[in-house]
């Protein structure tokens, strides 16, 4: 099922595939848009976002009536005895004239005279509701969950722009390891092809054994680096993969190398804008100082006055005996309001108060020494990239010239004016350039992913059209 809907996404998103294996060929913006619709980090963020609005519907509720049912029964075990004074009447249920009590009526009655009140069963059950009036801090709590929503919606967008960051550069590593491998292989193809030369020659009494073995073990050398470049594109793929939120088991072809981005990196490097308002660490840190503002309003409205809607309407009944005979119900209803003025707590609201005014402040200072930071990495960044442009143009440059040296050391070992040593060391010259440029490129795009990732600006739309 998970292929399926995979292959759904990457026919929507107008992937070519590959005729003869039917195995999909993907692209840079293929992967990222995969990435922004199958990625777990993704899922939850967007799931954090409603979340929190579900939170601000909590405090809306807050301000709309409350309503509980509720039911009581009670078995009276042991009734209340009351005892009566009254002044001019005697005593009526024991006690004398200084309270003292006392058992003439006990005399009369047979016991201590006192009159038991109260029925053996007591039932209630009714409605009660309540609805605020004036409630400062509600409100202001509701100010504070729309900040908060939008405090998660921008915690989003940092998520996708990281990812975004992510898969490009696993995107390029894989890339860097695939035309490594391609060099290496290059590098061992022009060495299998000497031993074979040699190899003939040695058969027909031209070239000596020393010939064959030494060019046998600069072909052997070479198989262990063809390995670890296997290795290390697997590895590569496998985090692509994960990184788009796909099984590892799914199976897809790259057409695309690093030499394709030489062209498009100096218009890039040009129009490069230095501008980091929009990096999200600055977003988020602006928004969190939002948030501590209302946060001191809300813990300065704790001395506000409170003023509720009060409303109750219930049920009783009381008799003796069983608990279910006799049932006589009364009904009981009231409405009124419930005034709070806070007077003292002990200085509690007062510190905290104090307490949420020192967050505002060092958040001030953070604010302040995370805008440096950024400001030096994107100097930092942007330097870099420079610096990546000239050392691309001059790998460019000496692959040209190690490409033409080994062409001068193949026809001059093909008819006999120079060296093994010279040809070999001119292949060598070639591999290293070959890879050296490589690198740069990859260096650069790297590079320029992070500068985009810290300015914030990475083209989010472009990957998520569908």
């Amino acid at each position: 099922m998970k292929h399926t809907i995979l292959l759904a996404v990457i026919s929507l998103a107008g992937i070519a595939t590959a005729s003869a294996q039917d195995v999909p060929v993907l692209d840079l913006d293929n992967c990222l848009s995969i990435a922004l619709t199958e990625s777990p980090t993704i899922k939850v963020a967007d799931l954090e976002v409603k979340r929190v609005d579900y939170s601000r519907k909590e405090v809306i509720g807050q301000l709309l009536p409350n309503i509980d049912f509720s039911g009581q029964y009670s078995r009276t075990l042991a009734k209340q005895t009351m005892y009566m004074n009254m002044d001019g009447f005697g005593d009526f249920g024991g006690g004398n004239e200084d309270g003292d009590a006392t058992s003439r009526a006990g005399n009369r009655g047979g016991g201590d005279g006192g009159i038991k009140v109260g029925l053996d069963n007591s039932y209630s059950v009714g409605f009660q509701a309540s609805m605020p009036l004036i409630a400062p801090q509600l409100w202001q709590s509701l100010s504070l969950s729309d900040t908060q929503i939008f405090r998660n919606a921008e915690s989003a967008h940092k998520s996708r722009l990281e990812l975004v960051n992510q898969v490009k550069n696993a995107y390029y590593t894989l890339l860097l390891a695939e035309d490594s491998r391609k060099v290496m292989q290059e590098s061992y193809d022009m060495a299998k092809l000497t031993h074979e030369t040699y190899t003939k020659q040695y058969a027909l009494g031209a070239a000596s054994d020393y010939d064959v073995l030494r060019t046998s073990v600069a072909m052997k050398n070479i198989e262990p680096q063809l390995m670890q470049a296997d290795i290390s594109i697997k590895q590569a793929r496998l985090q692509l993969l994960i990184l788009m939120g796909v099984d590892a088991s799914f199976d897809f072809k790259i057409n695309d190398s690093l030499a394709n981005y030489e062209d498009t990196m100096y218009g890039q490097t040009l129009a490069i804008d230095p501008d980091y308002s929009r990096n999200m660490d600055l977003r988020l840190l602006d928004i969190d100082a939002r948030i501590l503002q209302k946060n001191l309003k809300i813990q300065k409205l704790a001395y506000s006055t409170t003023l509720a809607l009060t409303a109750n309407y219930n049920w009783t009944s009381m008799n003796n005996g069983s608990p279910f005979s006799n049932l006589r119900w009364n009904p009981y209803s009231s409405v009124g309001v419930a005034l709070s003025v806070p007077l003292f707590s002990g200085g509690q609201r007062l510190n905290k108060v104090k307490q949420v005014q020192l967050q505002v402040e060092e958040m001030r200072w953070q604010r302040e020494n995370l805008e440096r930071s950024v400001d030096m990495q994107v100097k930092v960044a942007i330097d870099n990239i420079k610096m990546n442009v000239k050392q691309i143009s001059s790998c460019a440059e000496s692959v040209g010239q190690a490409e033409r040296a080994h062409t001068i050391q193949e026809q001059s070992f093909d008819i006999g004016a120079t060296s093994y040593l010279n040809l070999r060391d001119s292949e060598l010259a070639l591999t290293q350039a070959r890879l050296a440029y490589n690198q740069a490129i990859y260096n650069y795009l790297v590079a320029h992913s992070d500068l985009e990732l810290l300015l914030g600006n990475a083209p989010l739309d472009k990957y998520t059209k569908k």
